[in-house]
């Protein structure tokens, strides 16, 4: 029971860092969608994917490796951080080169400036944040991610609302937060101290990228699933349609809350505990438990979808709601597909994460070609929901040669057919008030379907909260 005390009290501080920042992102929307129109809010969020699909290409996904490597109790803190900061510099200047050749052909016009300086600072920050919590400082890491959702959410408001920046003023309140972000861990774990030059070795730099090399076409493939429905979207349907496409993408991340508040103390967990006797026993409880919460909480989420964009945006984002229950049935599939991918990194078999991530990527590309065209913005969620299913399903058979996992797919079912009737019920438009008495009784069912699973879960949160809640009072 200790392993599951651990995980679930590491989620608990986790979640004290992260539950603001995904809040912040939904709560600053209403902000967006005030002071930028579809068109601007569209090609911000363009620049901000397109951030994410190089920053594991620019950083040769050595990130990865930090938390990994620093993990394992015969390497030294000092090598490992040094070589991953240098490997990640190398990579930055490689990519400064092509800067004034993307500048003459006009790439992303005069904003291709901030998408350099979005991409340096994220770089270095995820290195920063993956050895904060491969040294044991989890709640410095939660602490950096309060600080640093404090900082987005003013500088936005600073930078929008009363200096009118625009969108220059959305991408330097991503510079500076991310800034701030950096700089607090280096002055709270002292971690500028173990960057030490004559560490710098080709040997323990190949180890590195042997690790972290076949997680590029593995974060390429995610991005490919999550983010370029976006450049389809642009093409087939407009740019005003995919500041619709980005607003509704907000919602999910309340699902997508869950999944990283969790993936974050799971990969300790799962590190820790893949050479113990009993991991497949422990691997398929945790999951259990974890379908259980992602489908209760997309129920949830299903109930409130209409409210949300009533209450929270602009009218001319209102229709973006029907794209919201796929895109939520796809960061269920998202988190799936991720939990068992933590299965190569505890076996160090990355290889296995990229060769399963290539079918979900091609599945995602195709299924965009054919659906957005017909289906418009809906289309982008049915093939993220699909492909990230697809994924799913390959990773769980395959990573059987490291860890034997049980699933209760007659509970999966169940779940998905009550979330589908649930869907139903939004698309047919019913009058308001009975809409909402029938969404709230499937999510009844749904809770009591998964009630017997939520026990230990919560009887283990509980205890954990409690002493955090005691230690913290003894500090």
């Amino acid at each position: 029971m200790n392993s599951y005390k651990k995980l679930i009290g590491n989620s608990f501080i986790f979640g004290i860092g992260s539950i603001g920042s995904k809040l912040i992102s939904i709560i600053l929307v209403p902000l967006y969608t005030y002071y930028l129109s579809t068109s601007e809010y569209g090609t911000v969020d363009l620049i901000t994917v397109t951030v994410t699909m190089l920053l594991p290409i620019v950083s040769v996904s050595v990130f990865e490796a930090v938390l990994r490597f620093i993990m394992d109790k015969d390497r030294s803190t000092e090598i490992v951080l040094t070589n991953s900061i240098f490997i990640a510099s190398i990579g930055f200047l490689v990519a400064l080169i092509l800067f004034p050749i993307l500048n003459y052909v006009d790439l992303f016009g005069e904003h291709l400036i901030y998408m350099y300086l979005i991409l340096f600072v994220q770089i270095y920050e995820r290195i920063f944040a993956q050895y904060t919590r491969a040294v044991g400082k989890i709640k410095i890491f939660a602490l950096n991610g309060i600080i640093q959702t404090l900082t987005t959410g003013l500088l936005n408001i600073l930078f929008l609302a009363y200096l009118g920046l625009g969108i220059q003023g959305y991408f330097w309140a991503m510079i500076l937060s991310s800034s701030v972000s950096i700089l607090f861990i280096n002055l709270t774990t002292k971690a500028y101290k173990n960057i030490q030059s004559n560490k710098v070795s080709n040997s323990v730099s190949k180890e590195l990228l042997s690790y972290s090399i076949p997680m590029i076409p593995n974060t390429l493939m995610w991005w490919l699933i999550n983010a370029s429905s976006r450049y389809f979207i642009f093409f087939f349907v407009g740019v005003n349609a995919n500041g619709l496409f980005a607003v509704a993408s907000k919602i999910p991340s309340i699902i997508n809350l869950i999944n990283q508040v969790f993936t974050q103390a799971w990969q300790l967990s799962a590190i820790e505990e893949y050479e113990n006797k009993d991991k497949s026993i422990f691997y398929s409880n945790v999951f259990g438990y974890l379908s259980s919460l992602m489908f209760l909480g997309t129920s949830a989420v299903i109930v409130i979808v209409k409210f949300l964009f009533e209450s929270l945006f602009a009218a001319d984002y209102f229709v973006s709601w029907r794209v919201v229950p796929f895109l939520l049935l796809g960061a269920v599939f998202s988190c799936f597909s991720g939990f068992l991918g933590t299965n190569y990194i505890a076996a160090k078999q990355t290889k296995g994460v990229f060769k399963t991530s290539v079918y979900g990527g091609i599945s995602s590309l195709i299924l965009n070609i054919i659906f957005i065209p017909t289906l418009g913005v809906i289309g982008a969620g049915v093939s993220s929901m699909v492909s990230f299913f697809v994924m799913f399903i390959i990773r769980y058979f395959d990573t059987k040669q490291y860890i034997e996992m049980y699933i209760n797919w007659k509970l999966i079912i169940i779940n998905l057919i009550i979330i589908s009737i649930q869907i139903a019920v939004l698309m047919i438009s019913f009058p308001l008030g009975v809409e909402l008495v029938l969404e709230l009784i499937l999510f009844v069912v749904l809770l009591l379907f998964n009630h017997n699973l939520l026990k230990p879960v919560l009887k283990i949160f509980n205890s954990a909260k409690e002493k955090f809640i005691s230690n913290k009072k003894l500090k």
